[in-house]
């Protein structure tokens, strides 16, 4: 019998992050500041982006497109989440769960994959400065991203289609404030081994290897580096790589964590929507942060934006 014909389940309900009045609303308060500085920081970040010639290289390209990411990944999750901790309805239908992961996971895959590009650009940045505007042509920089949002939604398409393909016929109570691929599996009562096997496979064969390029790029990079004379050289090399370096271990310290597992395996779920909110929720709103800090185009940029929206104003 088909499995889409056992599913007696219509809609799930989503385990809100408290549901203590005393603790919802400063969490309401708070992250609708967070939401706020994500939208406002990558923003910024995109129209520094547009609006300087100057930063209209693959480098920047690549910026915008995390920047983007890390737009539409919260968007997500935090307004339904927002919506439950101000509410006592914290149903989502099927379809909405099914949509909500889909998007999800699309996107987080992306920034994998973008993380792995924006690695391979740096090395070929500092290994081969000379040949660097050959290799990372505007053409080919296309031709990277494009790949990596296709690689992201179809890498997603599967997982969607494997863990809605599941019967629900047990509790429709998702232990995590949005809808995820461990959570959802933990809910089925036929057998979860292929959606949990393709989680391992398809997060080895491209989580590990995205990681694995993203590895070897740095491998690369530190040992050119090492080998430049001048200090203020090093310095400047370090500088162009520290901020895409913390970015990559805030984000796969978290998205291994979630999804490198099956999610028989014993784990806490109050841990788990800590880990999930870190990058979910606070990893994009400090991924700006992080760039406009540590590169003086950026804030050079972002100057030139806001004195000329100062200047607009008063005329």
């Amino acid at each position: 019998m088909d499995a889409y014909n056992l599913t007696t389940v219509t809609q799930f309900i989503l385990i809100g992050l408290s549901d203590l009045p005393q603790v919802r609303y400063p969490l309401f308060v708070a992250f609708v500041i967070i939401y706020q500085m994500t939208l406002l920081g990558n923003g910024a970040i995109l129209l520094a982006i547009v609006t300087e010639r100057k930063l209209h290289t693959p480098m920047y390209y690549l910026l915008a497109n995390l920047s983007l990411l890390d737009i539409f990944c919260p968007s997500t999750t935090v307004p339904k989440m927002l919506n439950n901790l101000l509410t006592e309805d914290h149903n989502i239908s099927f379809v909405g769960c099914a949509l909500q992961l889909y998007f999800l996971v699309a996107l987080a895959g992306t920034e994998v994959f973008l993380l792995a590009v924006m690695a391979y650009d740096r090395y070929v940045a500092i290994c081969f400065p000379l040949r660097y505007s050959l290799i990372m042509s505007t053409v080919r920089c296309v031709q990277m991203l494009v790949g990596t949002w296709v690689a992201g939604f179809l890498n997603s398409f599967m997982h969607t289609m494997a863990t809605f393909s599941l019967s629900f016929c047990k509790s429709n109570r998702v232990n995590q404030y949005y809808c995820d691929i461990p959570p959802v599996v933990a809910l089925s009562c036929s057998s979860t081994f292929i959606a949990e096997m393709l989680i391992l496979l398809m997060g080895s064969i491209f989580g590990v290897g995205a990681f694995l390029i993203t590895l070897i790029s740095y491998i690369y990079i530190v040992s050119t580096i090492l080998k430049i004379q001048s200090v203020e050289g090093k310095r400047k090399a370090f500088s162009t790589c520290a901020s895409h370096l913390l970015v990559v271990f805030l984000f796969y310290g978290t998205t291994i964590f979630t999804y490198i597992r099956p999610s028989s395996s014993q784990h806490s779920p109050a841990r788990d929507r800590l880990i999930s909110m870190l990058y979910g929720v606070i990893t994009p709103m400090l991924n700006p942060i992080i760039y406009s800090l540590r590169n003086t185009e950026v804030k050079g940029a972002l100057r030139k934006v806001l004195r000329l929206r100062i200047c607009s104003q008063k005329t």
